[in-house]
């Protein structure tokens, strides 16, 4: 079966507008996510920007990044299984990030 990976975008500054309880209610939901029959794996991301290489005239550059103009982060990633766009989509549909941010759904390229 063809695997999707969610990538989650959002303002990690709305984390810090959570009161103690709504942020456990909100980690109790993306734990009970991650027991979807068809979850394959998926990761929170740390906070700090990370960092860029690209290859530029043939020598290897790593800068401080990415940056952008917006304070949107990508913030981690989920991998699930779907027989194609459609139903990953619709298997995202209820996903808690949805109320924080953004899910982006990409279709992993099997060799």
């Amino acid at each position: 079966m063809p695997k999707f990976v969610l990538l989650l975008h959002g303002d990690p500054s709305a984390w810090d507008k959570l009161s103690p309880e709504e942020m456990q209610q909100a980690m109790e939901q993306y734990r009970a996510w991650m027991h979807k029959p068809f979850n394959v794996g998926g990761d929170r991301l740390t906070a700090d920007a990370g960092k860029v290489m690209r290859t530029v005239d043939g020598q290897t550059k790593t800068t401080d990044g990415p940056f952008s103009e917006t304070k949107e982060i990508f913030g981690g990633y989920y991998m699930i299984e779907a027989a194609d766009y459609d139903e990953a989509v619709q298997r995202a549909s209820d996903h808690p990030h949805l109320k924080m941010g953004t899910v982006e759904v990409r279709q992993i390229w099997e060799m």
